[in-house]
């Protein structure tokens, strides 16, 4: 029979990672941080399409990738967050294709056996990500024309302080 802390050993560093179509439930996300046992903290952040345009209102935002690309770099980016603090469950959720205004778009979830490593570790996948995993994003605006989006100077400042 294997021990408790052999069930333990098993659930920590559990990694979701995910690059998708469809649509999340943060409830159940949540929900499966929250199997992790022993940890204190759970930290998640929830990304919702928001409109950047000046000009036109915005329709939805079209995300390409290519799919191995990304999910290695995802991986990447959980294995150098485990590196930096003590995690014990991470999820990572990113939606690609078309997306309509106000539609979710990605969802980061840790946990910790302390808040303060699972906030920055949270803020820390987060500000990474919008900076070095590859994604291409093109808003579509309610008059039909549409553009890419540049990468923002505040992301790379974001992520310039890790």
């Amino acid at each position: 029979m294997k021990s408790r802390f052999y069930h333990r050993l098993l659930a920590v560093n559990v990694d979701r990672i995910s690059v998708q179509t469809e649509d999340f439930d943060v409830a159940e996300c949540y929900s499966v941080l929250r199997e992790a046992e022993g940890d204190g903290a759970i930290v998640t952040f929830t990304g919702i399409v928001r409109e950047l345009a000046q000009e036109a209102r915005l329709a939805g935002i079209e995300l390409e990738h290519y799919p191995q690309m990304t999910h290695l770099a995802l991986e990447k980016l959980v294995a150098d967050a485990r590196s930096r603090f003590t995690l014990g469950a991470v999820t990572i959720i990113h939606r690609v294709g078309k997306l309509a205004a106000h539609e979710q778009i990605v969802f980061v979830g840790v946990t910790s056996r302390h808040r303060q490593a699972a906030f920055d570790a949270c803020q820390f996948l987060m500000d990474i990500l919008k900076r070095d995993v590859p994604l291409w994003k093109k808003e579509w605006h309610e008059d039909g024309s549409g553009q890419w989006v540049a990468a923002k100077d505040s992301d790379k400042k974001a992520a310039a302080k890790w």
